[in-house]
């Protein structure tokens, strides 16, 4: 291979394939297990007619949440995949590397502890800081200011590698989910008492 930049980037794809795989395990070890802990909670209840310290979780219900995730990644899977891919910033064999390895590490660490992550979240995360050090390296160690000049001059400005309406979208997911779920469920569970009474 030459001895070119392009040349370094080509010798990540094999690593890249490994990390991919180690941020499946990683994904399957902590989110299977954040979809169905509920699920697990209310077979064992129903059951057992009680709550407890522990739970056993049979085999069906891990199936269930395997199938689930899986069905839930066809059927919305590749909207998300194309926006956390292509359009926050531009991935190649390198950053994608260290976009999965990280991910992959932090996930499994938090699983390890018991910590109910998001593995989305976390990869996303990863991404924005792939892009965001790219930004400030090119502008503050390599001195590169990228100027548009396809645009009219009144739009033209230095152009940003993250694109800022995404990290926008997605840090007000990030703050509006737990919340919005929280409140959600507890309407629920306040109208199921309802037609109980």
């Amino acid at each position: 291979m030459e001895n070119r930049k392009k040349s370094l980037k080509t010798l990540f794809n094999i690593p890249l394939i490994f990390s991919a795989a180690l941020l499946s395990f990683a994904h399957g070890a902590n989110d299977v297990a954040n979809a169905i802990g509920p699920v697990a909670a209310i077979v064992h209840a129903v059951q057992d007619g009680g709550a407890s310290d522990r739970v056993g979780i049979p085999l069906w219900v891990m199936l269930i949440g395997g199938i689930g995730l899986s069905v839930g990644l066809l059927l919305f899977g590749p909207k998300l995949i194309n926006i956390v891919g292509s359009e926050i910033t531009r991935l190649n064999a390198m950053r994608a590397y260290c976009v999965a390895l990280a991910a992959a590490i932090t996930v499994i660490f938090a699983s390890w502890l018991g910590l109910p992550v998001s593995s989305t979240h976390i990869a996303i995360g990863a991404i924005f800081g792939v892009g965001f050090f790219r930004e400030w390296y090119h502008e503050r160690v390599l001195n590169v200011v990228r100027i548009d000049t396809t645009s009219p001059p009144e739009v033209r400005k230095r152009k940003k590698v993250v694109r800022r309406a995404h990290f926008v979208t997605i840090l007000a997911a990030w703050v509006v989910t737990v919340p919005s779920a929280a409140v959600l469920s507890a309407a629920l569970f306040y109208l199921m008492n309802l037609i109980a009474i």
